[in-house]
């Protein structure tokens, strides 16, 4: 057991935690005989009514604490690691990893490859399953943890194999029928890299993970991003309006029959493929629910109904008058152009000016917004007019350090372009109130 990530970082006021007398730098070793893990084997123990927790305080010396409480109460509790263990790195070597198209001299923490399972669980990530063992797999069943995500990639063995660079990585979809077998919900993703798992090995697949509903809720299609770094890697070559229209017309086909059979659309095409193919965006039922919206499903249309619904709601002022910018990503700028011009209605006196950022950094093929860095910012909007505030969406900085990629800092970005600059979160309402407000 590592004890630093068993350690106490805070206890809350009125607390089970703070009656016990337990205190930040406190460590727990064991619950009810049983030494923790990680974070879900804490929250599985402490739901029992009668604990015995045995503490090690800093000096040393270990109390064996007696709970009575009830059987949802919180001991409030929180840890300095949220995980309570070390994050698992990644053992394959993946044909399409972003990670490994980045340039060197970024900051350590954005070259750690994960692949955790407990990470799907706490923040949505995608594993692959290659990393779990079949313990890993029992206590998913056990605890019935779930949602788990799932990087699929393709459901050919072989060329799982192949993609991941892992001579495992076929062996590992068999833990899906195991999750299934065990009614653990389960959603998909599949980085979709042209001639490779594409066309007839993409029908394969989905026609594959159909079999799983309704345990497998959804399948996300996305295309690989490709950063111009990419030296010594496997041969990629980035996907065309052609290929994109082929790609929706699969999956369009597999959603009519998924609609007949389950009724959900149940696969899924990210926001790119609609773009490049230049498509009108699916409506807001055709997302059920926007299960997929973390791989970037569905987020232009629901920014367009939450945007358009708060318009509504607005009281409007024709007399407001008021001159903002906003920055994005290529591939969201034409529909945030779009969302602007409707502002004009009920606020004819206020601009707001929406600047499409190349991504110089790490090249034009990425134009995703959550990529652009501070130094491209700088450099394509210091001629611009941006009037009172410059409007930038979350996804493109930490929230924490308010810095970019390239560790170029939001207060850096306003003294080098002398304006304001506001984080807008991701709902429609937010990027209404921060133009009007």
């Amino acid at each position: 057991m590592n004890k630093t990530t068993h350690k106490i970082a805070a206890v809350a006021p009125g607390s089970i935690a703070e009656e016990l007398e337990l205190e930040p730098g406190d460590v727990i070793l064991a619950i009810n005989d049983q030494e923790l893990e990680d974070i879900f084997d804490y929250h599985y123990l402490v739901e029992d009514e009668y604990l015995v927790m045995l503490v090690e305080k800093p000096d040393g010396e270990q109390w064996e604490l007696e709970i009575e409480k009830d059987d949802d109460e919180d001991l409030g509790i929180t840890f300095e690691n949220g995980l309570m263990d070390d994050y698992k790195s990644c053992s394959n070597k993946c044909i399409f990893c972003f990670i490994d198209q980045m340039p060197p001299g970024m900051r350590d923490t954005l070259y750690f490859k994960d692949d955790d399972s407990r990470l799907s669980f706490l923040q949505g990530n995608y594993v692959t399953l290659t990393n779990m063992k079949e313990k890993d797999i029992d206590r998913i069943i056990r605890y019935r943890l779930d949602p788990i995500n799932i990087s699929v990639q393709t459901t050919n063995p072989e060329l799982r194999c192949m993609m991941l660079h892992n001579r495992f990585a076929g062996d590992a979809l068999k833990k899906i029928d195991t999750l299934y077998e065990a009614g653990i919900r389960m959603n998909g993703q599949i980085v979709l890299c042209k001639g490779v798992n594409d066309g007839a090995e993409l029908e394969r697949s989905i026609r594959d993970l159909m079999k799983y509903q309704p345990y497998m809720e959804s399948v996300s299609v996305v295309p690989v991003g490709l950063s111009k770094f990419r030296e010594g890697l496997y041969p990629m070559e980035p996907f065309t309006k052609e290929d994109a229209c082929e790609v929706l017309d699969l999956i369009h086909s597999w959603q009519k029959i998924s609609m007949e059979q389950h009724g959900t659309h149940f696969i899924h095409a990210s926001d790119e493929w609609y773009l490049l193919a230049e498509r009108e965006l699916p409506q807001e039922e055709n997302y059920d629910g926007y299960i997929q919206l973390e791989n970037g499903v569905g987020m232009l249309r629901l920014l367009q109904e939450e945007f358009s619904e708060a318009l509504s709601d607005a009281p409007g002022d024709v007399n407001l008058k008021k001159e903002v910018s906003i920055a994005t990503g290529r591939l969201a700028a034409p529909h945030l152009k779009q969302l602007m011009g409707s502002l004009t209605e009920k606020y004819p006196k206020v601009t707001v000016h929406v600047y499409p950022i190349r991504n110089d950094f790490f090249g034009e093929m990425i134009t995703v917004s959550g990529l652009l860095t501070g130094q491209d910012l700088k450099k394509q909007l210091s001629e611009e007019p941006l009037g009172e505030k410059l409007l930038l969406p979350c996804n493109m900085v930490r929230s924490e350090e308010q810095d970019f990629l390239d560790d170029v800092t939001v207060e850096e970005l306003e003294k080098t372009l002398q304006v304001r600059v506001d984080i807008v979160k991701s709902s429609g309402k937010d990027l209404l109130d921060a133009i009007i407000k």
